[in-house]
């Protein structure tokens, strides 16, 4: 598919260090380097399983298998060690909101790893030991994703496209003819954060997703991380989702009360 290119990050203080901010990161990445042999997931996905579920049929958590490769298990260990519950649990549905969307829309042909480690990172950058006082927050997050895939052993044009991905699940819209991943994950974060197309997935498939990984203090963590983001750096996405609402989004989501 078409690569838009690099991101931009915003312009920040020259002169400021943050040598401390990739560092768990690139312990892990060191660990797996000495690791030879990466199984990767089949890009057209679900090989194992016997193929994605049928648009329009029930969907369930078992038909979105998680990757069983390096990248994927070093991003949930980060994700596990370095985030809250609450956190770690959003950022799990969303990448179960954003396989089912794949279906959903009909979209095929995505990277199901890349998609993965993308989602269970987008938000990593928020944390303190990864927070970066002069660039965004997903920014940040995709640069952790970028030096964990570098340890996988991905090469470099498939660890830009994480960064791609996690920025842009911030963006307000991204094209899913230019970047299906990016779009995948975009409205996935959009349903769980602001409550966007609430009845676009089955509700039995909703239900189960919750169950397993309840939305717990989401709201309350999120809403108070996402403002601190937008007072400290106005100049990045948070500014805009904080005036656009989202505190009073997270609250009315319909997903608090399915």
């Amino acid at each position: 598919m078409p690569r838009g290119p690099r991101p931009a990050e915003p312009r920040g203080r020259r002169g400021v260090r943050c040598p401390d901010l990739l560092r768990p990161a690139r312990a892990l990445a060191g660990r797996l380097r000495r690791v030879a042999a990466v199984r990767l997931v089949d890009e057209r996905g679900f090989r194992e399983s016997g193929g994605p579920p049928d648009p329009g049929g029930p969907v369930r958590i078992s038909d979105f298998p998680v990757p069983d490769t390096l990248a994927a298990r070093g991003a949930l260990a980060l994700a596990q060690q370095y985030q809250s519950p609450a956190i770690t649990a959003h950022v799990l549905r969303s990448w179960l909101w954003a396989e089912a969307f794949a279906v959903v829309d009909g979209i095929r042909g995505i990277d199901h790893e890349l998609l993965y480690v993308a989602a269970v990172l987008h938000d990593i950058g928020t944390v303190t030991e990864f927070d970066n006082h002069t660039i965004s927050y997903e920014h940040a997050g995709g640069h952790v994703g970028v030096a964990l895939t570098a340890g996988a052993g991905w090469e470099q044009p498939r660890r830009e496209r994480v960064l791609e991905v996690v920025v842009r699940h911030n963006w307000p819209g991204v094209d899913p003819r230019e970047d299906a991943e990016g779009y995948l994950l975009e409205i996935a974060t959009g349903l769980d954060i602001s409550g966007s197309r609430p009845d676009a997935l089955p509700e039995d498939f909703r239900r189960e997703v919750l169950a397993v990984h309840p939305r717990g203090a989401l709201a309350e963590e999120f809403g108070a991380c996402v403002r601190d983001q937008a007072a400290r750096k106005p100049d990045t996405a948070a500014r805009r989702l904080v005036d656009g609402g989202v505190v009073a989004k997270l609250a009315a989501n319909p997903l608090e009360r399915l």
